[in-house]
């Protein structure tokens, strides 16, 4: 019996981060909303979260000030 291969998702590579990927949401993270993060790197904003988080990147007060969070 052959077996089946996995469905490829959209990035073809699910879950790796280029390095490119990585140096943009550094840059960008702490001043920029998740979700226009998410729409720039082609990534679910929960994963571009979850990907901060294990970075330990995280919002400046300047930022969080500006949405009424601090």
């Amino acid at each position: 019996m052959a077996k089946r291969k996995k469905a490829a998702g959209k990035r073809g590579t699910r879950g790796t981060w280029s390095t490119k990927d990585l140096n943009l949401l550094v840059k960008l993270f702490s001043n920029t909303p998740t979700a226009q993060i998410a729409g720039k790197l082609k990534r679910k904003t929960d994963a571009v979260k979850k990907k901060a988080s294990r970075m330990g990147l995280k919002k400046s007060r300047r930022y969080l000030k500006s949405i009424g969070r601090a």
